[in-house]
Parts: C-alpha cells; structure tokens; sequence
C-alpha cells in the first residue's frame, strides 16, 4: 500500500465508494474509512439529523473538518467520500493535494437501479421516490457535480470497476 498510501472515491450516491472502497482497503492492507460514518462518530449525531437539525451549511462545515482532519493521517487508508464531498469549499482541492481521488462513474441507471432496491438504507434523498425519481435526481445531482468528479486524477467507468484495473492505474499513475 505504501505506493498509494491515501485514495479517496468520490462519485454519486450509490456508485459503489463504500462497497468498493471496503475491498479496495482488504486487497491494499489498508484501512477503510467512510467519510459519513467519521462525521457522526464524532459529532455522535446521524447525517440525517445533522441535516435536519442543524442544516445542510453545519453539515457541510463538519465535513470539511472531518475531511481535513483525515487527509493530515499519516496512515495509509481507502476514504469513501460523501458524494457532495468533493464540491463544497476547496474539498476536492484537498483531497487531490493529499491523496490520489478515484472518480467511480457508474451510469445513471445503475445507480438508480441499486438506489430503488435498498433506498430505505439511510438515502433520505431518495427514499420517498420511484424509479424516475431516483434517475432524475442523480441527473440533477451529476450535472452539479461532475465538474468537481472529473478532476479526479484517476476514472473508473462502470464496466472498468474493479481493484485489479484500479491497482494497474494507480501503477501506472505513479510511475
């Protein structure tokens, strides 16, 4: 892991950063860190009560903190992002001074499709909505975001997901 000590995936809600991120870690022997699951830890609240407590700027504030916090570690680790993470403040400006981002681009309608099957799992976003809910919003949300996503340093497409095609880009990243 050394010659990738800190890799953060950023993407849409449901494009696999968590998921992906915890076998990213277990192949690499690194630590595996979701960036939402630090936030409540250490503000011992839910990211849904930080946002309807506290609002979406506390939220935002907290992350950022949190964020920097993680990237001054000297111990090597996989960080799933927040899927707004990297658009707010000079979030992704850290991220890609002190880390390698990994942009997980998976299509629209395969996140929609993971979102409708499991949108009770803590996505408030979209638990109230269908099929054609779920897709317009991660189209709402792509056009906000993908400016912030595509200056990752490296790209997995949906069909290129996988460690071994992300060890072979960050190899060839580094060298």
């Amino acid at each position: 892991m050394d010659q990738f000590k800190k890799i953060v995936l950023v993407g849409l809600p449901g494009s696999g950063k968590s998921t992906f991120g915890r076998e990213l870690a277990f192949s690499l022997n690194a630590s595996y860190l979701d960036l939402d699951q630090l936030i409540e830890n250490k503000y011992r609240m839910k990211i849904s009560q930080i946002f309807s407590q506290l609002g979406e700027k506390k939220f935002r504030e907290w992350e950022t903190e949190t964020l920097r916090d993680v990237l001054k570690s000297e111990e090597s680790f996989v960080l799933a992002s927040g899927g707004g993470c990297p658009c707010f403040n000079t979030n992704m400006d850290d991220i890609n001074r002190a880390a390698t981002s990994v942009y997980l681009n998976v299509e629209i309608d395969e996140i929609a499709e993971r979102l409708s099957i499991s949108k009770s799992n803590n996505r408030p976003m979209f638990s109230s909505l269908d099929q054609l809910g779920i897709k317009n919003k991660l189209g709402e949300l792509l056009k906000q975001r993908k400016e912030y996503y595509d200056r990752s340093k490296l790209t997995l497409r949906s069909s290129e997901i996988s460690i071994k095609q992300l060890i072979k880009d960050l190899t060839n990243l580094k060298s």
